[in-house]
C-alpha cells in the first residue's frame, strides 16, 4: 500500500474501493481532494461512468470535514447535489479532466 493510499484511507468515509476510485480520477492525496473539492471529485468520477450514488458525494465532503457523511447538515447535502447537477449540465468535469 502506498503512502497516498494510506493517507486517503485515514479519512472518514473512505475505504479501499473509494480510494481506488479517487486514484482512477487523479486524486491521490488529501491535498488533491482538498484542492479539487468534493463536487469536482464526484463529477470526475461520474464522467468516467463509474457507478456511484450521491452518498459518494456526501462521503467526499465528509472526508474533507472529518465527519461521517450521514452527519452532514441536510442543507449542505442539498447544496452539494445542486452544485453537482449544475456541473453536469455545464459539462464541467469532462472539460476539467479531459
Amino acid at each position: 500500500m502506498t503512502t497516498s493510499h494510506s493517507e486517503l484511507l485515514q479519512l472518514k468515509n473512505l475505504g479501499m474501493a473509494s480510494v481506488n476510485i479517487l486514484r482512477a480520477v487523479g486524486i491521490n492525496t488529501y491535498a488533491d481532494l482538498h484542492r479539487v473539492g468534493a463536487v469536482e471529485a464526484y463529477l470526475r468520477i461520474k464522467a468516467r461512468d463509474i457507478n456511484v450514488s450521491k452518498v459518494m458525494l456526501y462521503a467526499l465532503q465528509g472526508a474533507l470535514l472529518n465527519v461521517h457523511w450521514n452527519d452532514l447538515a441536510p442543507e449542505m447535502k442539498l447544496q452539494l447535489v445542486a452544485e453537482a447537477e449544475q456541473g453536469f449540465s455545464g459539462g464541467q468535469a469532462q472539460q476539467a479532466y479531459a
